[in-house]
């Protein structure tokens, strides 16, 4: 994973890779928006639904533990040797919306996000055991929420940008 020196360094790297990924659906008609293609293994929408649904679950991370609830990673009905299961229920919620619905709810998850970065101080963000959450997400592994953002935006973005660019060719 990258190392950020700063909000507006992280910021601007998840801008740079939500545009190029987003940017991708622009072209994907409505009509061919549930299609599979058995290379890619996933539809448009339930590639955009992917995204809605980790950016969703970090938002809610962050806000639950601010109003002082107890927060379980990676959700309440889901544990992390469930993730496939938890890949159903995005795709469950939120793949039947438009692409163009999936798009505007994933940017404004985005928009949250950097409201997210610029409410936590430079320690919160890049200092290890800020949050409980976080500590608890990973029995081993000590993350920093800048890197639960990281592997939630960014990281994703690039890899689901392939996907996505692949199965364009395959049907467009």
């Amino acid at each position: 994973m990258r190392v950020y020196e700063n909000k507006e360094e992280l910021k601007a790297e998840i801008k740079k890779a939500f545009e190029k990924y987003i940017s991708e659906f622009d072209n994907v008609p409505e009509t061919l928006k549930d299609k599979r293609v058995d290379e890619v293994g996933r539809t448009p929408a339930e590639n955009l639904a992917y995204q809605v649904g980790w950016t969703t679950l970090l938002l809610q991370w962050e806000e639950d533990e601010r109003n002082g609830l107890k927060v379980k990673t990676p959700s309440d009905e889901f544990k992390w040797n469930e993730l496939g299961k938890l890949y159903q229920w995005f795709t469950d919620t939120y793949a039947h919306l438009s692409l163009q619905e999936l798009k505007s709810k994933l940017n404004e998850n985005i928009n949250s996000i950097y409201a997210m970065i610029d409410s936590l101080s430079e320690e919160e963000l890049f200092k290890p055991h800020m949050r409980k959450w976080a500590d608890e997400a990973t029995k081993t592994a000590t993350w920093e929420v800048c890197k639960f953002i990281h592997v939630n935006t960014v990281a994703p973005f690039g890899t689901f940008r392939t996907k996505i660019r692949k199965w364009k060719k395959t049907v467009l």
